[in-house]
């Protein structure tokens, strides 16, 4: 799997610098993604942030172009096939 474009929020700082700039309180910015406003508060004040929510954050608010590139290598991606059963084996 290709390496991902570098994520638009990388750190908790971008985070709520963009949801000030664009006038969202902290229910408004994270609702949208399935996280509460007290979940959204924690990784806004430091906590790490799991891979997944940075996905969702950049799917929810990149531009479209930096959004559709993620996407693009995230669809590159194959699950490794699971091993065929033997002829004869108890499976």
């Amino acid at each position: 799997m290709s390496a991902l474009p570098k994520l638009m929020f990388s750190d908790p700082a971008a985070i709520r610098a963009f949801r000030k700039k664009h006038g969202m309180n902290q229910m408004e910015f994270w609702a949208p993604l399935g996280i509460t406003q007290s979940g959204g508060s924690r990784y806004e004040t430091g906590l790490n942030i799991p891979e997944t929510v940075r996905l969702l954050l950049h799917f929810a608010y990149a531009p479209e172009h930096r959004a559709q590139r993620v996407l693009a290598v995230l669809r590159q991606w194959k699950a490794p096939k699971s091993p065929k059963a033997v002829p004869g084996s108890s499976r």
